[in-house]
């Protein structure tokens, strides 16, 4: 359940509240996204680092593809999938009575395979930073490769792992295509703030569209903050 925000909240910063919740929503998918980003993209980022096999760079391609895809083909086959009439939409149906397209759940999977080669690609070039020296006198002591992951590569790849769980995070922020297809605009459930933008300009309420666009102008700042100085520190250190 999303909040529902008092009539008082209408006044800030200009604002009505079905502005608010739809960036309540927005921060909600992003963080959740970028959970499941941490989970299955650095394990992603180490197979693909480690393995020999010969269908690595097939696999490694089809995670950058969202990177030069549009978003509308991307949300075209994803609604397709989430279809009630095609797997694994028709699963979901089966196992939980709703349907997976126009849902928070759809929302989730579309942002995690949207936004995986941003978080991913950081990931494999902060873990191939490491010295393969550290690494081996983990191993040397008897670490189980597991071990030795969790407890030596990670942490010194802290800083190239948390820019590529802010770029997820950013990036979910400024989804549009993806969304609309998968989610449409249902307020609370799929309308995020980039749909909510999009419909005040609509509606050519250009003063509040102005002013949430600057809210998200000086959220996404903040956040590319973020990356640029760890990735500077990163450097010098280095």
């Amino acid at each position: 359940m999303f909040p529902v925000l008092p009539d008082s909240a209408s006044t800030f910063l200009g604002l009505p509240a079905p502005l608010w919740q739809a960036l309540w929503l927005t921060l909600r998918l992003a963080a959740i996204t970028t959970l499941v980003l941490g989970l299955l993209g650095l394990p992603l980022a180490r197979w693909l680092n480690t393995t020999r096999t010969r269908l690595a760079p097939v696999i490694e391609t089809l995670v950058a593809l969202p990177v030069v895809l549009p978003p509308t083909v991307i949300g075209f086959y994803l609604l397709v999938a989430f279809s009630p009439n095609y797997p694994p939409g028709s699963w979901w149906r089966a196992a939980t009575g709703a349907p997976l397209a126009f849902s928070f759940t759809g929302l989730v999977i579309a942002s995690v395979f949207y936004s995986l080669p941003f978080a991913v690609q950081p990931f494999q070039a902060a873990l191939r930073s490491v010295p393969p020296e550290l690494l081996d006198a983990g191993a040397a002591h008897g670490a189980s490769p597991a071990r030795v992951f969790l407890r030596v590569h990670v942490p010194l790849a802290w800083r190239g792992i948390v820019a590529g769980l802010t770029l997820g995070f950013a990036h979910t922020l400024g989804e549009f295509g993806v969304v609309l297809m998968i989610g449409g605009s249902i307020p609370g459930v799929t309308k995020v703030a980039s749909i909510a933008l999009y419909d005040e300009v609509q509606k050519l309420a250009y003063p509040q569209a102005h002013a949430f666009a600057a809210v998200l102008l000086g959220l996404s700042f903040v956040l590319l903050l973020i990356v640029t100085l760890l990735q500077r520190r990163g450097a010098r250190l280095m």
